[in-house]
């Protein structure tokens, strides 16, 4: 089933799905615009779910957060609910300092990101979906802000619960955690344009040997590695899902020139770019 709120005056979206079969995501490469943002929340065994054509075991009763660029299918989508919303809606970057954290959540380091849940957590979870549902039947001037709310609880909920499952914010201090998780919003926002850490560090506020010491500490790679890791991403959803030629990615990433880009991807892949649409090697991307 389908619930859909729909702001016509700021466009702004909010789509609840129980057990829809229609659930998937289809990037941005092909011309999309509208960036919807997805918090899967599987409700009942390990299934398959397939993330930029690469096969993952999605635990049972856990959450995953998907973002817009990202192609996504489950294997059982009659076992999941999915929220789904658009910036218009509710702006990731605008509510990061409100929400806190919230890059971590969507833009972390550790991709795909599933984050099991406990009996007690299920039950909170179960009843912000409930509560949404109910409020995507009243129809009046506060619904919206009704809905922003309980999603706004949704993702709290959810960072709280997936900071416990990491490591590293059990060992370091918030302040240094805070650090990372904006480098990773944002190279998500800047990485097709900026493609040198000195970017990013001056942006903070910090040096780029900073910047690298930190990832060091918390066990990461280093920014540098992160930047070409985040390109070479985009570069192979342009193999998956486009025809676009070297020359047109090389541009839409931000790279000097085409002879760079191909150096590039191949150093970070093994293959020239022409290559990569070979389906045999599309296979063990």
């Amino acid at each position: 089933m389908k619930w859909q709120f729909e702001d016509r005056l700021t466009q702004g979206k909010f789509v609840i799905r129980v057990g829809d079969p229609t659930l998937k995501g289809e990037g941005l490469i092909n011309g999309k615009k509208e960036m919807i943002n997805t918090i899967v929340y599987n409700t009942g065994d390990e299934q398959t779910a397939i993330i930029d054509k690469i096969s993952y075991t999605m635990p049972g009763r856990s959450v995953l957060p998907l973002v817009a660029n990202q192609h996504f299918q489950f294997a059982e989508p009659e076992n999941l609910v999915a929220w789904q919303f658009n910036r218009d809606f509710y702006c990731i970057a605008d509510h990061d300092a409100e929400v806190g954290c919230v890059g971590f959540l969507f833009y972390g380091i550790r991709h795909p990101m599933f984050i099991p849940l406990s009996s007690k957590e299920m039950e909170s979870i179960s009843i912000i979906e409930m509560q949404c549902m109910e409020d995507m039947e009243v129809r009046d001037k506060m619904q919206g802000e009704m809905l922003r709310t309980l999603l706004k609880r949704l993702i709290i909920n959810v960072t709280r619960i997936a900071k416990q499952q990491t490591e590293s914010y059990q060992r370091l201090s918030e302040d240094r955690m805070d650090v990372i998780r904006k480098f990773n919003l944002l190279l998500e926002v800047n990485f097709r344009s900026q493609h040198e850490v000195q970017f990013y560090a001056q942006t903070m506020n910090r040096s780029p040997k900073t910047l690298t010491n930190l990832f060091a500490l918390c066990n990461y790679p280093p920014p540098s590695r992160l930047i070409h890791r985040r390109l070479i991403l985009e570069a192979k959803r342009y193999l998956y899902f486009s025809d676009k030629s070297a020359k047109e990615v090389a541009e839409d990433l931000g790279f000097s020139s085409t002879a760079h880009f191909s150096r590039f991807f191949k150093t970070g892949t093994g293959m020239n770019f022409s290559e990569g649409r070979n389906p045999v090697f599309l296979s063990t991307l």
